[in-house]
């Protein structure tokens, strides 16, 4: 019978046995909803979306080091593996969105009614998202360690703070340009072929879900290693796992296609919802 086992002296790194059938169920569920993305990428030839795909494998990839994890709580790799590639997945997801945004800006020739220029747009907040993964990505492996434990804790704070800033800026930059739209549409908008609203609606959804991960992670990390939610299994699962999965599924059904109208002068395809 499977024990909790401490790593090296009286560090250990799981508080608790990792159920198997849990990770096993979302290794599955990741792995079902990465493909359908991946196959709608390839079938529409969206390409920017490959961060998104990506971030579903870390999905896949962590929970799988989770499902090995049970009769191994005193091994290191596991615990690195499902630690390091759940934390990073959800700043995949937000690439990808930031990138959606400026698309439907520029489909809906509304780049006047953007509070930031949109040739920056994307630069801006993939900038901030690549500095969060580094930040994260650097402390994820030093958790690992019980000299450097608090440390690299302390460090991922700090990644998810500028993850939860970039993001609620992006989220006012939307509602601001969404409102801005409706007060003074544009001949584009108004074109039933270009449902540029519900492509918003679709960032707001998946934006609101990481942004209450994110704050989840931090209230986590900051409670500390003998805080409740790292003592229990089942927070990760209901405020990090199915919230992830819910980003992949809406933006699976409201993934951004190519559409019937001609493309934008500088060569960015339609988006339309399916």
């Amino acid at each position: 019978m499977a024990e909790l086992k401490p790593y090296r002296g009286g560090y250990y790194l799981w508080n608790y046995l990792p159920s198997t059938p849990a990770a096993i169920i979302f290794l599955i569920l990741f792995l079902l909803i990465t493909g359908a993305v991946a196959w709608r990428m390839y079938k529409t030839k969206t390409w920017f979306c490959s961060v998104f795909v990506i971030g579903g494998m870390f999905e896949v990839i962590g929970f799988a080091g989770r499902a090995t994890a049970h009769d191994k709580t005193d091994k290191l790799m596991p615990f690195v593996i499902q630690n390091s590639f759940i934390l990073l997945a959800p700043v995949l997801f937000a690439a990808s969105i930031y990138m959606v945004l400026r698309r439907v800006i520029i489909q809906a020739h509304g780049e006047a009614l953007s509070i930031i220029p949109v040739k920056w747009l994307t630069k801006i907040f993939v900038m901030g998202d690549v500095v969060s993964f580094m930040v994260q990505g650097s402390a994820a492996g030093l958790m690992a360690t019980g000299d450097n434990a608090a440390l690299g804790q302390n460090i991922i704070i700090g990644g998810l703070f500028i993850q939860i800033i970039v993001f609620g800026f992006f989220m006012v930059t939307t509602v601001i340009f969404q409102t801005r739209m409706r007060k003074s549409p544009t001949t584009e908008s108004t074109d039933p072929s270009n449902p540029w609203e519900s492509q918003i609606y679709m960032l707001h959804a998946c934006s609101v879900l990481i942004l209450v991960r994110s704050t989840f992670r931090v209230i986590e990390f900051i409670m500390g290693h003998d805080g409740y939610l790292l003592l229990h299994e089942w927070p990760l699962y209901v405020f990090d796992a199915v919230l992830m999965f819910f980003v992949m599924v809406i933006f699976f059904v409201r993934y951004p296609v190519p559409g019937d109208r001609r493309a934008s002068k500088d060569g960015l395809i339609p988006l339309q919802s399916v």
